[in-house]
């Protein structure tokens, strides 16, 4: 994929405040309740405005669903990622194995919880929520981490945009299979090899030079 217009890398501003924000936030909490309140209240400003977001970085076929990557930390502590769902796209059961906040962009998404049983099973947790824009679901193996997702705007594109704490595409995680029989280890990758630049500020220099 080429890279994106010089316009969607002055408007990128948002997410580049957000990681700087994001980068701070770990450096400073090891307790995972007091980072996902400070985490959550910047993910809530960065869900006031959806303009930020390249178009690169927002499109799914319906049936479907893309994982891009917009920030992986150098040390891999966290990673902010779009995910964009067709209508009708909806995820297997699965887990995270690392914290994460999921906050609706565009659209609306619906999530069903699920929990681990005694006997090691997957069994329904009894909460099953529609999200909307401005909303934040968090995810950790501490609160809750199995969940299902699917698109809940029939004929549009919702948006999401997730922190979790690690290179989420590279985290070994686990799903159930389509019986819902068995637990399988799968990790997601990227739906792209292009990550949004960030840093570089030349345009919006020389316009105001």
């Amino acid at each position: 994929m080429t890279q994106a217009p010089f316009k969607d890398l002055e408007s990128i501003a948002p997410l580049r405040a957000f990681v700087q924000a994001m980068t701070s936030i770990v450096d400073r909490h090891q307790d995972e309740a007091a980072l996902l309140a400070a985490a959550g209240r910047e993910l809530a400003h960065l869900l006031k405005d959806d303009q930020w977001l390249p178009a690169e970085c927002a499109h799914a076929p319906a049936g479907a669903y893309r994982q891009y990557l917009l920030h992986c930390d150098p040390l891999e502590r966290f990673s902010v990622v779009s995910f964009a769902w067709g209508p009708g796209a909806t995820t297997p059961i699965h887990d995270h194995t690392v914290w994460g906040l999921i906050g609706i962009l565009r659209g609306a998404e619906r999530c069903i919880e699920y929990r681990v049983a005694d006997d090691g099973g997957i069994d329904a947790a009894g909460c099953d929520h529609l999200m909307t824009p401005g909303m934040i679901d968090p995810v950790s193996p501490t609160l809750g981490d199995w969940h299902q997702v699917s698109n809940a705007s029939p004929d549009q594109t919702s948006i999401s945009i997730h922190v979790y704490g690690g290179n989420i595409g590279a985290v070994r995680r686990h799903r159930l299979g389509e019986t819902r029989e068995s637990i399988l280890e799968f990790v997601s990758g990227y739906s792209s090899g292009w990550v949004p630049n960030l840093w570089d500020r030349s345009l919006s220099k020389a316009r105001t030079s």
